[in-house]
């Protein structure tokens, strides 16, 4: 899209319009003024925090939750439901290190999180599955028979 935008150095000016410099640094000043001054930051200020992707999915029999966990011990997952609410909380405790005179960076990703996500409808709570392969936590939650889709055939005369 920017490719159709015709580009120059001078600063555009039409009437009383003001250019795009004027509109960046008034954007500048007020992200500075929100933020404080970004510049004085130490690297690493805004930093990555795990937050982990889910995909929730439904058929005629069961609702599926499938969540990325790459590192986590799945021992250190914790999967709890309450009414209708499935939460999944974790803690992913992962450092790659590598050791030489020529290493100018190391990072890390851990932290603990927490998901918590309605339900569509009621579940078979004594039948819920959850396996954990390759770092993708599965989740099988079977619907209660009152939840089932049921299907009425109209009788045509």
């Amino acid at each position: 899209m920017f490719g159709m935008i015709p580009w120059r150095r001078k600063e555009i000016r039409s009437g009383n319009l003001p250019s795009v410099q004027d509109f960046r640094r008034e954007f500048d000043d007020f992200m500075d003024r929100f933020l404080g001054d970004v510049r004085s930051r130490p690297e690493g200020f805004f930093t990555r925090e795990f937050a982990p992707a889910f995909d929730i999915s439904e058929t005629d029999e069961e609702i599926i939750v499938k969540a990325e966990l790459p590192g986590v011990d799945p021992k250190e997952v914790d999967i709890s439901l309450t009414g209708n609410m499935l939460t999944v909380r974790g803690e992913k405790r992962e450092q790659h290190e590598e050791k030489g005179e020529n290493v100018y960076r190391v990072e890390r990703t851990f932290g603990s999180f927490s998901r918590t996500f309605p339900l569509p409808c009621d579940v078979r709570e004594d039948q819920i599955t959850a396996t954990y392969k390759d770092g993708v936590l599965d989740l099988r939650l079977p619907k209660s028979e009152t939840a089932k889709k049921k299907s009425i055939k109209i009788a045509v005369h």
